[in-house]
C-alpha cells in the first residue's frame, strides 16, 4: 500500500529514547524544557511562551479555555477544519460559526472571515490548509481591528512562513500537532504558543493540574514544604514528557530534510500531472509564502471523485479528503450560515488528497500519477458518454 502518511523515524530517534531510558526519567523534565526552547527558537519567540503537550487537540482545548468564553459567545472557524476545533469551542459553551474557504486553496480569505463576524464574535480559529499559510497576515490584521482573538490551528504547518515570519506567531494563540501522521512527529504530542506572557503562564498552569509550581523529582525545591500545592484554578494533565520530547528534538533537527523531500514530491506531482485533462492542481504559493507541504490535493468532476478514490484504493494507493465540512456534521446541527458556504461545498465534492510523505520514492509518486491519470480518463469517459 502506498500510504497517505508515513512517519519518518529511525536510529537517531531510537538512540534518543535509549538516552532517556538510561537517565531513568521518562516524565515531564529537562528534555521537555529543552524541546520547548528549541521549538521556540524555531518560531523566533521566547521559550516561556510555548508549552509541550500530549496532543495538538489538547492545545486547541487549552487555547479556547484560556479565553473564558461563555454561552452566547461565538467563535468563527472554516467549515473545512478538523473536528477537534469545533469540539474545543463547544466545550466552552460558545457557538462555532462556520465561515467559507477559497474553493481552490481551501483556506479562508479575510473576506470569508469578516462575513461571519458579528457583535458576539470573541475569537477566530483559522486553519492553514495542508501547511499552506493562506491569508493569515490579513486575517490577523482584521482580528486586531475588530478586537477579536485569533487562534491559529497550525497543526499541519510546523515549517510554514510568510515573509520569514513563522505561521502560528501572527495570532494571539496557536497550536501544532506532532502525532504519528504529521510532519514532525513525537508519536503523540503537540505544542501551544501564547503571545501574551500572562496568558502563556496561565496556559502552562492549566496544562498541569492548575499548579503554580509542580513538585516532585526533577523540579527544584521551592519551599521547606515542597509537597504543598498552590492551585489558583483547576486544570488537567495534558503535558508532554521527556521520552516524546527526545523524539521531537531529533525530528526538529531533521525538519529541513523532511520538508525538503516533501517539496520535491510536490514538484514531481506538479510536473507529471500538469497536462492531465479534468484535473486541477493546488494553486502556486504567493510570493513570500513557505509551505510545510502536508497535503497535496487535486480536484475533479464531482461525478467521478469517489470512483477515482475507489480505483486508487483497489490499486493499493490510499487517498482521502480532509477535512469533511463541519457544517454538515450532526453534532453542529445549526449548519451553514445564511450567507452559505459555496466554496466549502464545491471543494468538498471535488477534492482528493494524494499520498505525500518523505518515505515515497520517485517511482512511488509516478505509480500514483499513472493510476490517477488512468482513472480520471476512464471515469470521465463514462460520465460524458
Amino acid at each position: 500500500m502506498i500510504n497517505l502518511f508515513q512517519p519518518q523515524v529511525g536510529a537517531e530517534e531510537l538512540n534518543a529514547i535509549a538516552d532517556v531510558f538510561e537517565d531513568r526519567w521518562l516524565g515531564h523534565g529537562p528534555r521537555t524544557k529543552a524541546f520547548e526552547a528549541a521549538f521556540a527558537a524555531h518560531l523566533g519567540v521566547d521559550a516561556e511562551h510555548v508549552v509541550f503537550l500530549n496532543s495538538g487537540t489538547a492545545g486547541l482545548f487549552l487555547a479556547l479555555e484560556s479565553l473564558d468564553l461563555a454561552r452566547g459567545d461565538e467563535v468563527v472557524l472554516p467549515s473545512l477544519s478538523f473536528v477537534a476545533a469545533a469540539n474545543a469551542i463547544l466545550t466552552t459553551g460558545a457557538t462555532p460559526v462556520f465561515c467559507d474557504v477559497d474553493a481552490r486553496t481551501l483556506n479562508p480569505t479575510a473576506e470569508d472571515v469578516e462575513r461571519a463576524l458579528t457583535d458576539r464574535t470573541r475569537a477566530v480559529v483559522v486553519l492553514h490548509y495542508g501547511g499552506y499559510p493562506g491569508e493569515v497576515a490579513r486575517i490577523a490584521e482584521l482580528c486586531r481591528e475588530r478586537g477579536v482573538t485569533l487562534v491559529e490551528d497550525a497543526a499541519c504547518s510546523v515549517a510554514s512562513r510568510v515573509d520569514g515570519l513563522a505561521v502560528g506567531t501572527f495570532g494571539d494563540l496557536a497550536m501544532w500537532s506532532f502525532d504519528a501522521m504529521k510532519v514532525l512527529i513525537t508519536g503523540d504530542g503537540g505544542m501551544i504558543y501564547a503571545k501574551d506572557a500572562e496568558r502563556a503562564a496561565r496556559v502552562r498552569r492549566l496544562a498541569y493540574h492548575g499548579l503554580v509550581q509542580p513538585s516532585g523529582f526533577g523540579y527544584a525545591k521551592v519551599s521547606a514544604r515542597w509537597w504543598e500545592l498552590d492551585v489558583p484554578e483547576p486544570g488537567r494533565r495534558v503535558i508532554g514528557n521527556d521520552m516524546t520530547a527526545a523524539i521531537g528534538a531529533v525530528q526538529l533537527r531533521r525538519l529541513p530534510e523532511l520538508v525538503g523531500r516533501r517539496r520535491e514530491i510536490v514538484a514531481l506531482y506538479d510536473r507529471e500531472l500538469a497536462d492531465t485533462e479534468g484535473l486541477l492542481l493546488p494553486p502556486p504559493l504567493p510570493e513570500g509564502h513557505e509551505s510545510t507541504y502536508y497535503f497535496y490535493w487535486v480536484q475533479m468532476d464531482p461525478r467521478i471523485r469517489d470512483a477515482v478514490a475507489g480505483d486508487l484504493l483497489a490499486a493499493d494507493i490510499y487517498t482521502t479528503f480532509r477535512y469533511a465540512p463541519l457544517h454538515k456534521v450532526p453534532a453542529y446541527a445549526h449548519g451553514a450560515p445564511e450567507f452559505g458556504l459555496p466554496g466549502s461545498d464545491w471543494a468538498a465534492d471535488r477534492t482528493l488528497c494524494l499520498p505525500l510523505h518523505p518515505g515515497l520514492s520517485d517511482a512511488d509518486v509516478l505509480t500514483v500519477v499513472a493510476a490517477l491519470r488512468k482513472s480520471v480518463a476512464e471515469r470521465t469517459a463514462e460520465v460524458t458518454a
